[in-house]
Parts: C-alpha cells; structure tokens; sequence
C-alpha cells in the first residue's frame, strides 16, 4: 500500500501541526497507511502540546516532486565489468533497451554500455586481441572446455591457416597467445611446444592422447567447438569483457534523488537516451531511458489547515491530492479529479477531525485528545476568539474530558509557552505566522504574532515598522501584522508605510496609524482578510 503524507501549511503552528497527526492517526485506524509531516519549523506552542502528551514531533517533507526513485526506471540492466560483450548484448535484447549499467563487483557504477558502442566495437574494434576469461570464451564459441588452467584470457589471437612449415617459420608465438586451429597436428604440436596461453579447436576436433598429455603438462587451456574456423573468428570477439567497450568512457548519471525535471534538463542538453540512477554512494540501482520519463508515480498527500498553492508544500502541483480538511475560506487548489473535500466555519482544523472521529466510531485515544484540545485552543485563544463556533466549545470539552486536563489551566500554560517573544528579533516575528493571498495583480502577507510581552515590540516599534517595510519591498505588495495581546485580548495593528492609506480603508479610520490598538480584534481570518480584498478591489 503506497504510504500517503498529511501535512499542514508552511508556517507549522499547533493546529497545522496536530491536525497532521490527528487525521493520520484517524486515516490509518481507517485501514489506509499515512503519515503525518511538518513542512518547516515547528513552533514553541506546538512543541509544549506534543512534549506534555509525549507525541514525537512529525519528521519534515521539502517536497512532494516527482524525483527519480518515482520512475520505472529498469532495475536488470545492470552487468559486471566482466561481463561478455555477448551477455550484455542478449540483456539488451532481453530487456528491450539500448543501455545497460556496467558496475565492479561492489555494484558502484563504472560507465554505461550502449548498444551503439558495440556495434561500433564489433565492426570497427580490435580483432586481434582479446581480453576476457575462460568463461566468457567458451559461451561465446558455444564450446566445451577440454583443459583448464586459467580463468583470465589476454593476448593476441592467430589462426592457423597457413601451411605448417610456413607457420611455425613465420610465425613466433608467445606464451599468452589465443590460436584458432583445426585439424593441423604439426601446428598443434608447435603451438603447444610454445605453450601458448588457450588453443581453440574448431570443428569438434579432439585432441590425439600424446598431445593432450603434453598440453597438460605444458598446462595449455583447451577450448572444444562445433563452430567452424570463420564462425569461431567472428564468435570469438563477443567474449570481450564489456569493460573493453566502455574503457576510458564516462557516462552521465542521475541520483535516486534528482528531480524528474533535473532528467528532462540532462537530456535536452546533452540528447542521451539512458541516464544510470545511482545513489548518494554512487552504487548503482539501475537504467532510465528517455522513453521512461512520462512513467512514473506520483506522491499522495492529504491536506490540513489549508488548501492553497501558495501555502502548500514545494511542488504539490505535481502530486496527487487525495483530501483536503481545513477551515479556511477556499483558495486555488484545484485536481483533475474529484477528492474528499471536507471544510466547515469552525474555528480550528480539529473540531472537524474531531467529529469524524465521532462520524466513524474511532475511539480517540488520550495522547490523540490532548493535542487536538491543544490545536482547538490555540486558534480560538481559549475560545474568545469570533470564530470560535459551539461546535469547538462541544469538541473542548469532551476531548478535555479524555485528555484528562483542566482547560483554563493548561491552555493559559500552552499559551503562556508558546507565545513568549523575548530574545526575538523582528524579522523572525514577522515570519512565524504569515498567511499569503492575491487579489488581482497584488500579492499580501498578513502576519499575526500573538504575546503576553507587548511592551518589548512597543519599545523598538521603528525598527519593527522598517522590518516589515523590508518585507514589503521583497515579494510582497502589502503587508498587515497583528500583534495579539492575549491577556487584554485585543491586537495592535503594524503595517507596511506605502500602504497607509488602504490599511484606513480597512479600518475605515482617517486616522489610523501605525500600533493602533483595537479591542477584540483576534481573528485576521474573519476580521481583517475579508476587508483587506474589498478595499484592494475597490482600487483595482
């Protein structure tokens, strides 16, 4: 069963993050086999609801892009250097493909063999060497061994076609010498006097008893084939290891790892057909073929407080989104198919999870309810928040009951912990908590950092007002930060300088300015998103 991956959105806060693991938990009691991610760091309220139920944190996930270990790439093509031309030649065949990997004996790649370097080596190649073993020579000729006393065959090859006294006249043979010879005892006789390194007899021929007496003692390896001479001649280079084809040749290769669009890259810019996939220790895993690129398997995700691209994970365009649960206003994520969509005005991601454990009669362990308890807390500020809904009201108390924890102390303990800014900087404030939208042409960040420590951002409100200026001059059009006082529950409002006059459209104050606090205003969601659009179409 493919693993399946539930994770929140980018910026992990505690219902992103216990949201993942509640819903996995839930899907995998379901029958299905999922696991729950964070898509960067997790925050200092998240981090205290896992550590008090003891829940390990959820690993993390860069990406759902299609990377090469999601290919069919063909794992056979792989060979030993000491594989025949002959071996690697019937694998293509086999195997219907133009490549195959050659590795040493640790499977690390050494190159690539194609089948049009072999053809060029079989027409062009040097006939009259071979370099191989006995192994591979007696395959190739379709032979008997008849004596043997080396395994590795080198030297030069001969065939005795000419009239004895002219061979053995003319010719000085070595001890590493290959000869192709039939029934020609003179030659023979000379040959195995010289004590050449193998004799090929062709035509079946046997060797009489006194010269196979004396090539044992001279301890010659003897080869047997049906073949006859020009068969054996031909035959006889197909025996060369694949190592003398691919010899001073580099290949390129892709990771396990790379992505499929590194692939496409490689191959527009260089036009080979097979690429070897090796792992990060170069240890090979097998061939993919220009013909593979469009096989492959996409990543299964299920998504949770979110359902935007622009919040998702890098790369989701190319995975296949199996269900969305979320409590937000609906953004762009869109499918080829039709997906379990589950979304409702709730103030937190688990209430709905909540109520499809309920939906599905799956018990709710202890370690389960305490973190959803958490997430529910968390995004309704211990339920003062507008949008908090009966439905999260119902869903704290009976999860309090299981998770077996007083609701105002904890929760008051949770945000206590989560929420304390000192030893920050402003610009890591101003990245903990961002939710991003477009409205026509114009990009806007709208960040909320919640604290119990207001009076230290008040005393360098400038310097705060000039990092998020700095933000807004990056990709952002405009940017809107709430600072959330939780004990006066209300939030002071900090924005970009260029957009001054929009943010008193918002407000609908012509006096607005910078740091102004409004009571019981908690939720961007509902309580500044929804102006922020209107106000910018206004002006479009």
């Amino acid at each position: 069963m493919e693993t399946i991956y539930i994770f929140g959105h980018q910026k992990p806060d505690t219902d992103s993050v216990c949201s993942s693991i509640s819903l996995s938990y839930l899907k995998n009691q379901l029958g299905y086999k999922t696991v729950p991610r964070v898509l960067g760091h997790v925050n200092q309220e998240a981090k205290y609801a896992l550590d008090y139920f003891n829940i390990k944190e959820p690993g993390f996930l860069n990406d759902v892009k299609i990377q090469i270990k999601n290919m069919h790439y063909n794992e056979k093509v792989i060979v030993l250097e000491n594989s025949s031309i002959l071996d690697v030649y019937e694998l293509m065949q086999e195997e219907g493909v133009t490549g195959v990997a050659v590795v040493d004996q640790n499977k690390k790649l050494k190159s690539l063999a194609t089948l049009k370097e072999i053809a060029k080596t079989i027409i062009n190649g040097d006939k009259d060497t071979l370099n191989s073993n006995l192994t591979n020579i007696n395959k190739s000729l379709k032979g008997e061994i008849v004596l043997q006393f080396d395994e590795e065959i080198q030297g030069r090859i001969l065939v005795g076609s000419y009239q004895s006294a002219t061979f053995a006249s003319e010719i000085d043979l070595k001890n590493d010498d290959i000869l192709i010879v039939g029934d020609r005892f003179k030659i023979l006789d000379y040959a195995i006097n010289s004590k050449i390194k193998l004799l090929i007899l062709v035509g079946n021929y046997d060797l009489d008893q006194e010269l196979l007496e004396k090539a044992k003692k001279n301890k010659i390896n003897v080869i047997k084939t049906e073949l006859d001479t020009y068969h054996t001649i031909n035959n006889i280079s197909l025996a060369n290891y694949i190592s003398t084809v691919i010899e001073n040749k580099t290949s390129i290769s892709v990771l396990d790892t790379d992505y499929r669009s590194q692939l496409l890259e490689l191959i527009d810019k260089y036009g080979h057909t097979n690429y070897a996939v090796v792992n990060k220790n170069n240890k090979c895993l097998g061939v993919i073929s220009i013909n593979d690129v469009n096989n492959y398997e996409k990543l299964r995700v299920m998504l949770v407080d979110h359902n935007g691209f622009n919040q998702s994970v890098d790369g989701i365009e190319e995975a296949i989104i199996e269900e969305v649960v979320d409590h937000h206003n609906l953004l762009n994520i869109g499918t080829p198919d039709p997906i379990n969509f589950r979304s409702m005005p709730v103030g937190c991601t688990c209430t709905i999870i909540y109520n499809m454990f309920l939906e599905n009669h799956i018990e709710i362990p202890k370690d389960i309810a305490g973190i959803m308890l958490s997430a529910i807390l968390s995004d309704t500020l211990l339920l003062k928040s507008v949008t908090t809904t009966d439905l999260d009201c119902q869903a704290v108390s009976a999860l309090a009951k299981i998770a077996e924890v007083d609701v105002k102390e904890y929760g008051h303990n949770m945000i206590k912990a989560g929420f304390s800014i000192k030893g920050k900087k402003p610009e890591e404030l101003l990245e903990e908590d961002i939710k991003t939208f477009r409205v026509g042409d114009k990009m806007v960040c709208i960040n909320q950092i919640f604290t119990m420590d207001y009076e230290d951002i008040a005393a360098e409100a400038d310097n705060f007002i000039n990092k998020i200026d700095d933000l807004a001059s990056g990709k952002f059009d405009m940017v809107v930060t709430l600072i959330t006082d939780i004990e006066k529950n209300g939030s002071y409002v900090f924005y970009d300088r260029k957009s001054e006059e929009i943010v008193r459209d918002v407000f609908n104050d012509e006096e607005f300015s910078e740091g102004t606090y409004i009571q019981d205003l908690l939720s961007r969601k509902k309580q500044v998103v929804p102006f922020v659009i209107e106000a910018l179409e206004k002006r479009a």
